[in-house]
């Protein structure tokens, strides 16, 4: 009996710690003072964008220029939260604000999209 108690008692911790490793991951990191995704790519925020919508603000020829993080998981830790865009797919936001990446953005690292029009920004943490 105190082997079994044992094991589940090792199994119990087990998925416990599990669990709070999947919930202590961040879907970003970042890289020289700005978040960017898992491929090193630059993420922005767009200023027509109201946090807390649930909203894009980018659709049509915009979506193309600026694509949207994708959300890959149903749920992630604060500050980072899921919206769904008029197409029904799953988008990244952070502190309410739909994330986005910049097409013209080639190369890890780089920030071409960093004030375009005024209204587009790296995202710094």
């Amino acid at each position: 009996m105190p082997f079994i108690r044992t094991a589940l008692g090792t199994a119990s911790i087990m998925l416990a710690l599990s669990a709070c490793a999947l919930m202590s991951s961040s879907p970003l990191r970042t890289a020289d003072g700005v978040l960017v995704n898992d491929a090193g790519m630059t993420v922005y925020t767009f200023d027509k964008d109201v946090a807390g919508s649930g909203q894009s603000a980018c659709a049509g020829p915009c979506i193309g220029l600026w694509p949207a993080v994708p959300a890959t998981a149903a749920s992630y830790p604060a500050p980072y939260s899921v919206i769904t865009r008029d197409d029904g797919s799953k988008q990244l936001a952070r502190n309410g604000k739909p994330l986005y990446l910049y097409a013209q953005d080639t190369k890890p690292g780089e920030r071409k999209g960093d004030k375009v029009k005024d209204v587009w920004h790296v995202v710094t943490d």
